[in-house]
């Protein structure tokens, strides 16, 4: 019986009830108009209905700016589909994109069960799943925010799964899939692209150690990924007669976290598509030059003021690591949550898993030491500069909770070779 609980079938229904039950309850909570409104009414809800009237990928404001390379396309036109098949702005829209960020949500427990049990074996495969299954982000975010956020998990494990697997195989194909699945990934969150060096060059170095590296695979991979983003990047050049090769926003989203008014993690007002002095700034300069001057001004503003800057960093570092407090420690006393206290406490306990986690697998000699630790040592990296709401680190939120399981078994996991699944030695990178 404890056997059937801990298996892959079980951990998955458990995952998607969970999600389609706080889901039910959301809809039950909320007018159904707010509902087929306000969850579209941000950047990818604004340039799907662009997409959905014939209007092409623009406008991310709400009104008519124009072409825009905001993010980058796959999440939009899916959102433009859903708007095709049940219509723009109606209840039936929200269940299904709110839906299918349920299922992308529950489906990360596969890619998360596999990477487990290779890397240890099947009681931290169970464990990491089911942590995964009563996550708080992973409930409340797929309603909460329609973002890409649920996909971008699934895609990053996804990545990760076929990073550990594609290591050991010499075959063209699997390289050439690797490479697909990787352009997937960035066309669907740009920022996925600074774990793919390290994970890239992990595989190969992973492949010459197996005897199975050839040159011309992980060039192949690399290829595929490019391929998948240069219609992208053609598009925008056309448009903009710039370079962008993924999303023209890191810019602004640099100056909304670093200026005179940001607080941390806040963008006090200041974003285009609730400030109406900042949109017309917009459409004023167009989209690539109004971001050159935010990042200007953000840069000026982070050298003028080092004390200030130090004290936004040490926020955002905070609020990634703590599910979006600044200051965790006072709003723990003062709130009176429940919720509140199960995000703040599964996150700090999740954050700290992770760290200690990659110190067993490194201490272990695991091989897989590498390419786990890039997630929560690489991945926030860039958000410490500018902004960090919880949905930015949540590509990474399924890898936090695989080493968080690997820090919990690790006694019982202490007398074997971790990582020696293959067959070849197990020694860190």
């Amino acid at each position: 019986m404890l056997r059937r609980l801990r298996s892959l079938p079980v951990i998955f229904a458990a995952a998607l009830a969970i999600r389609v039950l706080f889901l039910w309850m959301y809809i039950a909570q909320h007018p159904p108009r707010a509902l087929a409104t306000i969850p579209f009414l941000f950047e990818p809800g604004n340039i799907a209905y662009s997409l959905a009237t014939g209007h092409g990928f623009a406008s991310p404001f709400r009104v008519d700016t124009g072409p825009t390379a905001w993010m980058t396309p796959v999440y939009p036109l899916l959102l433009a589909a859903i708007f095709r098949i049940f219509g723009a702005y109606t209840l039936q829209a929200f269940i299904a994109a709110a839906g299918f960020n349920v299922v992308c949500s529950a489906l990360t427990c596969v890619p998360l069960y596999f990477i487990a049990k290779r890397v240890t074996g099947p009681t931290a495969a169970a464990l990491a799943t089911g942590l995964w299954a009563v996550f708080p982000n992973a409930i409340l975010l797929p309603y909460e925010s329609l973002f890409d956020a649920s996909l971008s998990a699934l895609l990053a494990a996804l990545i990760l799964w076929a990073t550990l697997t594609v290591a050991e195989s010499s075959r063209l194909k699997d390289w050439c899939g690797y490479g697909l699945l990787w352009g997937t990934g960035l066309m669907t969150n740009a920022s996925l692209i600074c774990l793919l060096p390290f994970l890239l060059g992990w595989a190969e170095y992973r492949a010459h150690r197996t005897k199975t590296f050839h040159f011309s695979r992980p060039a192949l991979a690399a290829l595929m990924a490019a391929f998948c983003c240069a219609p992208w990047a053609i598009r925008n050049y056309i448009e903009f007669h710039a370079f962008v090769p993924l999303r023209s926003v890191a810019g602004l989203a640099l100056w909304l976290g670093n200026n005179d008014r940001a607080g941390g993690n806040s963008v006090a007002g200041l974003h285009p598509i609730s400030n109406q002095r900042e949109r017309d700034r917009y459409v004023e300069l167009g989209e690539i030059e109004y971001m050159r001057e935010k990042q200007a001004l953000a840069l000026q503003y982070m050298a003028s003021h080092p004390a200030e800057e130090a004290r936004l960093i040490a926020d955002r570092v905070t609020a990634l690591w703590t599910g979006g407090s600044t200051n965790p420690v006072r709003d723990f006393a003062h709130a009176r949550n429940l919720r509140f206290y199960y995000v703040v406490i599964f996150n700090v306990l999740a954050a700290a898993g992770a760290f200690v986690g990659i110190v067993v697998l490194w201490r272990a000699g695991s091989p897989y030491a590498l390419p786990l630790a890039v997630f929560p040592l690489i991945f926030p990296l860039v958000y410490y500069l500018a902004l960090a709401p919880p949905r930015y680190r949540h590509p990474i939120d399924p890898e936090l909770l695989l080493l968080t399981a690997f820090s919990i078994s690790k006694n019982k996991f202490q007398g074997a070779k971790i990582g020696a699944r293959s067959g070849h030695e197990s020694k860190p990178l």
